[in-house]
């Protein structure tokens, strides 16, 4: 049997606990669909800029969204 997939709100919820737990304060993590480019994940802090990444379907922004916050979270552990 294949795995189960996720869905968009488990994925938004499991980068949300990311990141507020790395960063503290969340805004929001969110999806919407642009006219022009497709899908966008986006990331937004009370007190840093926001973090995007775009994708083919939802769930593809969500995926380069989460890895992008991993690797600033690993950058910054390696300090």
């Amino acid at each position: 049997m294949s795995k189960e997939t996720k869905t968009l709100e488990e994925r938004i919820e499991r980068i949300y606990r990311m990141a507020k737990g790395h960063f503290g304060e969340v805004r929001f993590v969110g999806i919407k669909k642009h006219t022009k480019i497709g899908w966008v994940a986006k990331i937004q802090f009370d007190e840093f800029e926001s973090l995007v990444a775009e994708g083919e379907d939802a769930t593809d922004a969500l995926k380069k969204l989460r890895k992008r916050l991993k690797k600033i979270i690993d950058r910054y552990n390696m300090v």
